[in-house]
C-alpha cells in the first residue's frame, strides 16, 4: 500500500512539473498574425484586442473577489502592457516579469512586453543588442506572451528611425509569431510619423481629449472629444492602411491628475462614443491607458492597485458592448462592405458598413454640432427592418435600400440588418 501511494504522489508530481514545463517552455504559446483586410488573428481565430496600459498586479484581485486576471480576460482577446521603468532592467525586473508572464498563461490574459532599456539600439551597442536576444529567446515560446512593445512615443522623443527599426529587426529574426506593437503621441505629421513604418505590425496613436480645459493633449484646433477620430484618420493616413492600429484611450491621465490639475474621468457616454469612432474610422483593437495612475485611484481601488471604480461604471459597459459574446462583434472582425451605402443630411457623421454572417452592419457616429435626421441608402434590396443594437426594442424601418435616423452630438448607432436569403453583395 506504502509503495502505491509513493507511486501516485510521484504521478502526480511528475504530472504538475510537466504542467509547469508546459507553462514555461510556451507548449501553449498563442501565435498573434495579421490577415487579409488588417483582422488581427490570435490562434487562427479572427479577434479585436483590448488592451490596458498597464493591467491590475498579476496576482491582485477585484473588489468583488475574482483574481484580477480572471476579470480582464472576460473581455475577449485581452492583453496588457508590462514590464520594467526605464532603467531598471535586470535580474530582479526579469524575475518580475517571469511572474506576470506566468500569471498571464494561467489566464490567457496575454502580455505585451515593454523593456525601455533595449527598444532603441545604436550601432555601437553590441552588448544591449545581445541582451535583447537573450530576451526574445527566453519568452518567445511563452504561453503569457502576445505582443513586443516598441519605444514608446518614439518620433516625439526625437528616437532616431534606425535605433527603433534595430529592435523591431531582432525581434522579427528571433520570434516571427508575436507582432511588434508602436505607439506614437499625438504629435509630428503624417510624413514625420511615416517614417517609422518598417519598424512596427501594429501602429498606436494616444489621445486623451478629457479634462479642464478640453483636449489639452491634443496641438489641433478640434478640441472635442471628437479629435479621437482625428488621429485615428491620421494613422489610416500613417500606415496607408497596410497595417492595422490601435487607439490608445483614456481612462485616466497626468493631464487631470498631476498637481494644478483637475480631476476628471470620461463619462460612460464618452467612452462609447470614443471606442465606436475609433472602430468607425479604422482601428483594428483599443487600448486603455491609465488603471494604474496612483492619483486617480480612490481609498478603496488604491488597495486592490487599479481603478476598478472606473471600470466598473464605465470601461466595463463599453467593453460588453464589444464582447465576443455580444451582437456587433462579428462587424469588429469583418473586412468593409463593398456596398456603396450613403449618407445625406449631414456631413458630420462617419460611419462604416460591414457584412458577416448573414448580417449587414453599419456603425455611426456623430460628431459635435446639432441634432440632425438623416437618411442612409444603399441597402440590398428586400431589407425590410433593422435592429439598432443596444437600443432594444428600437429598430428603423427601410425601403427602397433606404432609412431613416436621428443622431445628437456624440451619439452612436450600430445598426444590423439580415440580408435577404441569396445576397451576393459580401
Amino acid at each position: 500500500m506504502r509503495k502505491r501511494l509513493m507511486s501516485q504522489r510521484l504521478i502526480i508530481y511528475c504530472c504538475a512539473l510537466s504542467f509547469m514545463f508546459a507553462l514555461g517552455s510556451g507548449a501553449r504559446a498563442a501565435k498573434v498574425t495579421i490577415g487579409p483586410h488588417n483582422i488581427i488573428y490570435v490562434d487562427g481565430q479572427p479577434a479585436f484586442p483590448i488592451g490596458f496600459t498597464k493591467g491590475p498586479p498579476p496576482d491582485s484581485k477585484t473588489p468583488w473577489g475574482t483574481g484580477a486576471y480572471e476579470e480582464m480576460k472576460t473581455n475577449g482577446v485581452v492583453f496588457h502592457l508590462d514590464g520594467p521603468q526605464p532603467g531598471k532592467w535586470g535580474p530582479e525586473a526579469q524575475s518580475e516579469l517571469d511572474h506576470i508572464l506566468d500569471r498571464s498563461a494561467q489566464t490567457g490574459f496575454l502580455t505585451a512586453i515593454s523593456i525601455p532599456d533595449l527598444q532603441a539600439i545604436g550601432p555601437n551597442e553590441p552588448k544591449k543588442e545581445e541582451e535583447l536576444r537573450q530576451v526574445v529567446e527566453r519568452y518567445r515560446n511563452n504561453a503569457g506572451l502576445g505582443l513586443w512593445k516598441a519605444k514608446d512615443e518614439p518620433e516625439w522623443g526625437k528616437v532616431p528611425v534606425p535605433s527603433v527599426q534595430r529592435y523591431y529587426d531582432i525581434v522579427h529574426q528571433l520570434d516571427p509569431n508575436h507582432p511588434v506593437w508602436l505607439t506614437q503621441a499625438p504629435r509630428g505629421t503624417v510624413k514625420s510619423l511615416r517614417a517609422y513604418n518598417p519598424a512596427y505590425d501594429l501602429g498606436a496613436i494616444d489621445i486623451y481629449p478629457i479634462g479642464y480645459p478640453p483636449g489639452t493633449h491634443s496641438l489641433l484646433p478640434n478640441k472635442d472629444i471628437s479629435m479621437v477620430g482625428d488621429y485615428a484618420l491620421e494613422l489610416e493616413k500613417i500606415t496607408e492602411k497596410k497595417k492595422p492600429f490601435v487607439m490608445v484611450l483614456q481612462d485616466c491621465w497626468s493631464g487631470v491628475a498631476k498637481p494644478g490639475k483637475t480631476l476628471r474621468f470620461p463619462t460612460f457616454a464618452q467612452e462609447r462614443y470614443m471606442a465606436f469612432q475609433s472602430i468607425i474610422d479604422g482601428a483594428r483593437g483599443l487600448v486603455f491607458f491609465g488603471g494604474t495612475v496612483k492619483a486617480c485611484l480612490n481609498s478603496r481601488d488604491s488597495a486592490f492597485g487599479w481603478n476598478w471604480t472606473f471600470y466598473q461604471h464605465v470601461l466595463k459597459p463599453v467593453l460588453n458592448q464589444l464582447n465576443p459574446s455580444g451582437p456587433a462583434f462579428p462587424a469588429l472582425v469583418a473586412p468593409d462592405s463593398k456596398l456603396d451605402i450613403k449618407l445625406a443630411g449631414a456631413s458630420d457623421i462617419e460611419y462604416r458598413a460591414r457584412e458577416a454572417g448573414g448580417y449587414l452592419y453599419i456603425l455611426a457616429a456623430k460628431r459635435q454640432g446639432s441634432t440632425v435626421h438623416v437618411e442612409f441608402s444603399g441597402l440590398p434590396a428586400g431589407i425590410q427592418t433593422g435592429d439598432v443594437l443596444f437600443e432594444a426594442p428600437r429598430k428603423v424601418t427601410v425601403s427602397d435600400g433606404k432609412f431613416t435616423d436621428w443622431f445628437a452630438p456624440h451619439d452612436v448607432h450600430v445598426y444590423r440588418f439580415k440580408e435577404p436569403v441569396g445576397s451576393s453583395v459580401q
